[in-house]
């Protein structure tokens, strides 16, 4: 690709991102749905299981900690979940609209446009979380956001965005209307993150004799990416959840875009449908 073509990859991820930041910009609604649901958690929740659940002095605390705190991180990932979720429901609503077709017949390759949407979806999956924890300091969560160590936490939530992302991206592939998509984020969200330690630590599951759902939490993506999230805030080594959740962005991105090849997945589907109107 010459200069002219990186400079017009450029401009259509330019594009692309700012589109969907001035769209989101438009839809006040949708920042206050993405925060009542963690909030709910963290004043409703978190409240009544401060003193009932305490969580012991494990990795990565070096002293006892409310249950607040320790869910802060899941109820962060909570955003990232539902956002990178819903950027799926809005690939279908393009496609089924016509705007996601005009954009993949763009000059560019395939993968860039596909690469384009997904940072506009981290972005704004990032910006959402920076809200909630903003809101979360105010409510007296006592989270150490402003040290060196924040900004690894930074890296870590914006990982976690694009992995969730390019999840979405991925489910988009296989959705083909809108009156599906409820139905199979059923069969995603909840599972993903109740079986996980956004709300509890793993050595409770064990404890508590849930084998199986431990043993799905240990290798449910989203337990990494909360982890590596929380493990960052405190300076501590995340181990390999940084390496889990990059290698499941790059899965999932890989298969996603191997789902729009024009060839197969939506993009075949496309090809058929216009020769047979």
């Amino acid at each position: 690709m010459g200069r002219g073509g990186v400079l017009h990859g450029l401009q259509a991820l330019q594009a692309i991102v700012l589109r969907e930041v001035l769209k989101f910009s438009q839809q006040t609604g949708r920042l206050v749905s993405a925060l009542v649901r963690p909030l709910l958690w963290l004043a409703v929740f978190a409240a009544g299981f401060r003193n009932v659940f305490g969580v012991a002095i494990v990795e990565p605390y070096d002293t006892y900690i409310p249950y607040d705190v320790y869910i802060a991180p899941g109820l962060v990932g909570m955003v990232l979940l539902f956002n990178g979720m819903q950027s799926s429901l809005a690939m279908v609503y393009d496609r089924e609209m016509g705007l996601m077709r005009l954009l993949l017949t763009a000059p560019l390759p395939r993968p860039w446009l596909l690469f384009c949407k997904l940072c506009a979806t981290a972005l704004l999956s990032v910006l959402q979380a920076l809200a909630f924890v903003g809101v979360a300091l105010l409510l007296g969560t006592d989270l150490p956001v402003f040290s060196w160590a924040g900004l690894h936490a930074l890296l870590a939530l914006l990982c976690g965005a694009l992995m969730l992302g390019a999840l979405g991206l991925l489910l988009s592939v296989h959705i083909k209307q809108l009156e599906n998509f409820a139905g199979t984020m059923n069969f995603v969200i909840f599972p993903m993150y109740f079986m996980s330690t956004a709300l509890y630590p793993l050595w409770k599951l064990q404890e508590s004799g849930a084998e199986w759902v431990y043993q799905l939490a240990r290798f449910n993506p989203f337990t990494h990416a909360i982890e590596w999230i929380r493990f960052a805030l405190y300076g501590k080594d995340p181990g390999t959840a940084p390496w889990v959740v990059l290698g499941c962005l790059a899965v999932f991105f890989v298969v996603a875009c191997w789902g729009y090849d024009p060839q197969r997945g939506f993009g075949g589907l496309a090809k058929r449908g216009g020769g047979a109107a």
